[in-house]
């Protein structure tokens, strides 16, 4: 698949701003995968780029970091090579094949993946319909906190290719996990107006948990936005205001975390579950942050 970065039309400045930026964006993933390549190994670039291919020009879907998707047993390398000099300036987010995000095997996933030309660049990318899951439940997984990024999932759905198969996008997963991806659609229905018309999820979609729409309002409606621990260290306030938000996590994200049903009677168990669950990474994140500011 060719992806025009620069489609014959008459561009309005902001379009060229868009354009160009894009086209930086393409640079940064053609070294990473060529960085990577290069030592045998073969990435999946999820999110960022991969779904911006799907936005009109008219709106710039930006991205900092590369997340790149590898096998379990490239992943030590690719890490290495991640943190090495020659990708400096990358900002490479490595993930360890597709862990929380799907539960397609990798092999699977890879079988069917699709490598697409951006800028002369060979970059392999998850079919639509498996990358339309990803980005359902990493959406998800963040808690929908970011509306920014509910733009994803809709114009994933709303540029969708004509052979687009939604019995692989719902039915290779579990009836739960297939509840989530339908009411991450269904959101981006009734906060963008995504059209479902002509799709099989339309009647589905429409019934959301009142749960989940009250959790997206609230956050949407919070000024007190999700920080890491370790980045609140120097502000106290900051610093109890995260911690406080940590002992009430977001009902979206424990619920995802803890591979719950949406159409649970209550939150509260999966909250306290996801509790526990951020205990030690977190701790390891502010030690490691405070070993740091001590040297």
């Amino acid at each position: 698949m060719h992806v025009p970065l620069f489609p014959q039309k008459i561009l309005t400045d902001s379009d060229r701003w868009n354009l160009l930026q894009r086209k930086a964006q393409a640079v940064r993933v053609g070294r990473a995968f060529d960085l990577l390549r290069t030592n045998g190994v073969e990435p999946i670039l999820i999110k960022g780029l991969a779904a911006s291919r799907f936005y009109p020009d008219s709106h710039f879907r930006w991205s900092i970091d590369i997340d790149l998707a590898v096998s379990a047993e490239d992943f030590e390398i690719a890490e290495r090579l991640a943190r090495s000099s020659e990708a400096e300036g990358l900002a490479i987010d490595l993930h360890r094949e597709l862990r929380n995000h799907d539960s397609v095997p990798w092999p699977e996933l890879v079988k069917h993946s699709e490598n697409i030309n951006i800028e002369g660049q060979s970059i392999r990318v998850l079919r639509p319909e498996d990358h339309l899951r990803v980005l359902c439940v990493h959406w998800l997984t963040d808690g929908g906190t970011n509306q920014e990024r509910l733009w994803d999932i809709y114009y994933a759905i709303d540029n969708r290719p004509k052979d687009f198969d939604w019995d692989r996008f719902l039915n290779i997963v579990s009836e739960r996990r297939k509840r989530w991806l339908v009411c991450a659609v269904g959101l981006a229905h009734r906060k963008l107006g995504l059209d479902l018309d002509n799709t099989p999820v339309k009647n589905e979609a429409l019934d959301l948990p009142a749960w989940l729409i009250k959790t997206i309002e609230q956050e949407w409606s919070s000024e007190t936005p999700d920080q890491p621990l370790e980045m609140t260290l120097t502000d106290r306030k900051a610093l109890l205001t995260q911690i406080k938000k940590r002992l009430n996590p977001n009902a979206i994200s424990a619920t995802v975390l803890m591979k719950g049903s949406f159409d649970a009677r209550t939150r509260v168990f999966y909250q306290i579950g996801n509790i526990f669950m951020r205990i030690a990474p977190s701790y390891q994140r502010v030690s490691r942050a405070i070993k740091l500011r001590s040297r």
